[in-house]
C-alpha cells in the first residue's frame, strides 16, 4: 500500500511536469503566435523579463489546467501556480539590473520550479497521493 502511494505521488509529480512542458509549447507557440498578428515581438536578448514572466505563465497554466482536470481543488492550485511564479518574481528584478546573465535566469527558473513544486506536493501530500 505505502509503495502505490509514493508510486502515485511520483507519476503526479511527472504529470505535472510534462503538463509544464505542454503548456510551455503549446500555450507559448500560441502566445507568441497572437502576439505575431499585432507585431508585437519579444526575445530573450532584449527583453528577457517578459520570456521570463512568459515562461511561468505558460508552464503555470498548463500544470494548472492538468491539476484541474486531475480534480485539485483552486487554493491547491493557486499555491502551486505561486510556486512557479516564484523563480520569475526573484530574477526579473534580477534581470532588470542586469545581475543575472538572461540564458543563466531561464536555466534557474527552470531548475527552481522542480523543487519548488515537490515541497507543495509535500506540504499538501494526501492530495498528491503520499
Amino acid at each position: 500500500m505505502e509503495n502505490q502511494q509514493h508510486h502515485g505521488f511520483a507519476r503526479h509529480y511527472v504529470e505535472m511536469i510534462l503538463a509544464m512542458l505542454a503548456g510551455m509549447l503549446v500555450l507559448g507557440a500560441a502566445l507568441r503566435g497572437v502576439l505575431a498578428l499585432t507585431d508585437i515581438q519579444y526575445d530573450m536578448s532584449r527583453q528577457p523579463q517578459l520570456v521570463t514572466l512568459e515562461m511561468a505563465f505558460t508552464m503555470s497554466a498548463g500544470m494548472a489546467l492538468w491539476m484541474r482536470r486531475r480534480g485539485h481543488a483552486w487554493p491547491g492550485i493557486a499555491e502551486m501556480s505561486g510556486a512557479m511564479f516564484l523563480p520569475a518574481l526573484i530574477l526579473v528584478p534580477l534581470l532588470s539590473l542586469d545581475v543575472v546573465d538572461p540564458d543563466a535566469a531561464m536555466a534557474w527558473e527552470h531548475l527552481a520550479m522542480l523543487p519548488l513544486m515537490f515541497v507543495v506536493m509535500l506540504r499538501r501530500r494526501t492530495e498528491y497521493g503520499a
